[in-house]
């Protein structure tokens, strides 16, 4: 397949849709240099954007949290994703839709003046993490920690926020593994570089408290169905030690959907009943 800026297919980028090839930025975009960028990431399936509402919202709220105000309104958000699903002749694909400061009248790390623009895009894409979704993901721990949100707003989807995940998954991959679990900056267990994190013990699962995280809507859908199962979930803040006394594991995310984890660093799980339930249950109900 040719790279991704090398494609037939059209794009949706400032109120109107452009060739694939032609929808272009100017080097001094802002985001470029200062990571003023947001951004969501989303599955269709069957021809419907799983939760997709939702998923607009959160532009706009990560637009707020950056100070960026979204220029497009929901509804409009909503309408681009159909019209690039249509062009493209797409009923199964990934969905991006991105946000950011362009280039304009300021050039430094102020830029009020620069307009904000938008993009949408979609693709097919299988599998996130490959056959791991069947056998186990193995991760490695990452060396550097999510941040405090003191210091960056932690729960806006912004592009600055993803410049140690994809350190960490690089460093991940030279290891043989399929991504990196990180700690929060006081150490507790947080989540992948791009997904939110599970675990079991004795029937009942653990998940760590998203105070210093994003919380996935694919984290929020599967405690739900948790839930309606009748097994308790505790939200909670996770020491990296007791990883050892957890029997299952397993990823969320729009990408990763529902991927069983078999490893972290020295740490082993099975890919047990309940982590396949849940994926096949993810599975069917994102495709009603």
């Amino acid at each position: 397949m040719s790279g991704y800026d090398d494609r037939d297919g059209k794009i949706w980028m400032d109120g109107k849709l452009v060739e694939w090839r032609d929808a272009n930025v100017h080097i001094l975009t802002h985001a470029l240099h200062y990571a003023s960028s947001v951004f969501e990431g989303e599955r269709c399936y069957n021809g419907k954007v799983f939760l997709s509402r939702k998923h607009s919202e959160r532009l706009h709220k990560s637009g707020e949290l950056m100070g960026m105000k979204i220029p497009y309104t929901i509804d409009e958000i909503e309408a681009a994703k159909r019209a690039v699903l249509d062009a493209n002749g797409l009923t199964d694909a990934y969905v991006r839709v991105v946000a950011w400061r362009g280039a304009g009248e300021d050039m430094g790390v102020s830029a009020a003046r620069n307009a904000v623009r938008m993009a949408v895009v979609a693709w097919e894409w299988g599998s996130y993490y490959g056959d791991a979704k069947f056998k186990g993901a193995k991760l490695d721990i990452a060396k550097w920690k999510r941040p405090s949100p003191e210091t960056i707003p932690t729960s806006a989807k912004a592009a600055g926020l993803y410049m140690i995940c994809t350190m960490s998954k690089h460093a991940a991959e030279a290891k043989g593994c399929s991504d990196a679990l990180f700690m929060d900056y006081r150490g507790y267990v947080a989540e992948a570089t791009g997904a939110n994190i599970f675990f079991v013990k004795d029937g009942e699962v653990h998940t760590p408290d998203p105070d210093a995280i994003l919380n996935g809507l694919t984290r929020q859908t599967v405690i739900k169905m948790l839930e309606e199962r009748g097994i308790k979930v505790h939200v909670r803040h996770i020491m990296p030690e007791e990883l050892s006394d957890f029997e299952q594991c397993w990823l969320t995310g729009s990408a990763a959907e529902v991927t069983p984890v078999g490893q972290i660093g020295d740490y082993t799980f099975e890919v047990g009943a309940l982590t396949r339930e849940i994926a096949e249950a993810y599975d069917a109900l994102v495709r009603r």
